[in-house]
């Protein structure tokens, strides 16, 4: 027994001290690093269990070879190539460059966009544009709930896939852990091709829990494409807590070349869940309606396995490049301390920074661990909205008149560095004013952060956990 013991302490000690050198090779930003190490030393159960789960580097990791991303990504390419008279603004020049060199995310001009502000505008468009597929169907989302409107979806990528039309679909697997698995194998029995996001299979898959394909993309016979915040799911139509939070959320329809890229986007990630090379041509079809504005787009996806935060590097060169104001919303706020720097330094250089995020969230936590963030930007002059008039689940940007991005990105340390998400940047004005209408729209619904909270002091306790929680947020960044 006492050589049991004695085995035991020696195991434990040589899998702390393993972890330890683990996290120190990781070369992260040092108060990560020191936050992991501080949690295995005084709390090393915890600790190992935490790190098994949220800590391994998985951008370390290669899911994709070179050469079958190159193979996927020469349609597009192709594409991109025989655009005519393709012109770059000055203005962003550098911020084009920025994420083609990093992503491949290649501009496209000639584009149409249409934005739907909440459920009952997206919902019909979208089974309107699945009810026209003559080819194809590729749908992505991070939820595909077993609800009214989830089954209304299903029934009609059935009915589709029935016609003959290829369907294909790919749902996360965390974010449909409520998910009857019947409703996929129903669709799967008809001819729809359905795969999970890196299912979470305990232990081999345990440490994926923590990175998710949070992304919500539909390209339709490849020629209209719709990016954004909202899944597949009714309480997206009809709000929270049986509709007294109204939902209000974002998405984009997408007519043009940007079509392309985001037809790219889904197509490696078809290749990462199902190990199918889909290359072939007539999935980038001519656009059959002719478009010619000034309207450029780029589409930019980041993932936890990407060298680099792609799109969190985007909003950083925004704020510290904008002249005159940046407007941003966002369902919950924890950002990276990239981010914050970027704000405060944009508000204090007199910029008209401001985020509006909700006043009453889904999700207590969340709303608690935004405050410590709200107040350190409040003092460099951000203004802070609260949006009162239900669940702001909007993802979106607008910078002088002249840029915008919307997606699946929420201004937190998961969606910046842990998930795999899509934005579309669009360098235009007349869009980017579109935008900025909709943000003054919404500001219209909000009270400012000031107005409700005054200057007093908040309760001892409620300060202490939302330090609390702002200690434990860099142990899930990477």
């Amino acid at each position: 027994m006492f050589y049991i013991h004695w085995v035991f302490i020696l195991a434990y000690v040589f899998i702390i001290v393993s972890i330890m050198l683990a996290v120190l090779m990781d070369n992260r930003q040092p108060a990560k690093t020191i936050a992991w190490v501080m949690v295995l030393l005084f709390m090393p159960i915890v600790g190992i269990i935490l790190y098994v789960f949220f800590g391994r580097n998985t951008r370390k990791m290669t899911f994709i070879s070179q050469r079958s991303l190159d193979q996927l990504s020469k349609r597009s390419m192709l594409e991109f190539v025989e655009q005519r008279q393709l012109t770059l603004p000055d203005d962003y020049r550098s911020l084009i460059q920025l994420f083609t060199n990093q992503s491949l995310a290649l501009p496209f001009k000639d584009n149409e966009v249409e934005f739907y502000t909440d459920g009952y505008e997206f919902f019909p468009a979208l089974l309107k544009s699945i009810a026209s597929a003559r080819k194809h169907i590729h749908l992505e989302t991070y939820i595909f709930a077993d609800d009214a409107l989830g089954r209304l979806v299903a029934d009609a990528l059935i009915s589709k896939s029935k016609e003959g039309v290829e369907v294909r679909l790919i749902y996360d697997d965390v974010g449909c852990w409520r998910v009857p698995r019947s409703l996929f194998e129903r669709m799967r029995r008809a001819g729809v091709d359905v795969n999970a996001f890196m299912p979470v299979k305990f232990p081999a898959f345990t440490s994926k829990v923590n990175y998710r394909n949070h992304r919500k993309v539909c390209i339709v016979d490849g020629v209209e494409a719709f990016v954004g915040g909202m899944n597949i799911a009714l309480r997206y139509v009809k709000g929270l807590y049986g509709g007294q939070l109204p939902w209000r959320d974002t998405h984009v329809r997408i007519r043009g070349g940007a079509v392309y890229a985001l037809q790219r986007t889904f197509l490696v990630d078809w290749y990462f869940v199902d190990r199918t090379l889909v290359t072939n041509s007539k999935y980038y079809p001519p656009m059959p309606w002719r478009i010619e504005n000034s309207c450029l787009m780029q589409v930019v996806t980041s993932s936890p396995i990407a060298k680099w935060p792609d799109i969190m590097q985007g909003y950083v060169r925004i704020l510290l490049e904008a002249k005159n104001y940046v407007y941003m919303e966002s369902p919950y706020f924890l950002p990276t301390e990239q981010v914050l720097f970027a704000m405060r330094t944009a508000a204090l250089a007199g910029v008209d920074v401001r985020l509006m995020i909700p006043r009453h969230s889904d999700s207590r936590l969340l709303e608690l661990s935004s405050m410590s963030f709200v107040t350190e930007v409040l003092e460099a002059g951000v203004k802070i909205m609260l949006y009162e008039a239900g669940f702001n689940h909007s993802k979106l940007l607008v910078a002088d008149d002249a840029l915008c991005t919307c997606g699946s990105t929420n201004i937190d340390f998961r969606s910046f560095e842990n998930n795999f998400e899509a934005n579309v940047f669009i360098y235009d004005r007349t869009t980017a004013l579109r935008m900025k209408e909709i943000f003054i729209s919404d500001e219209q619904e909000c009270v400012d952060f000031l107005s409700v909270n005054g200057e007093r002091k908040r309760p001892f306790m409620h300060r202490l956990a939302e330090s609390l929680v702002r200690v434990v947020s860099p142990l899930l960044l990477k």
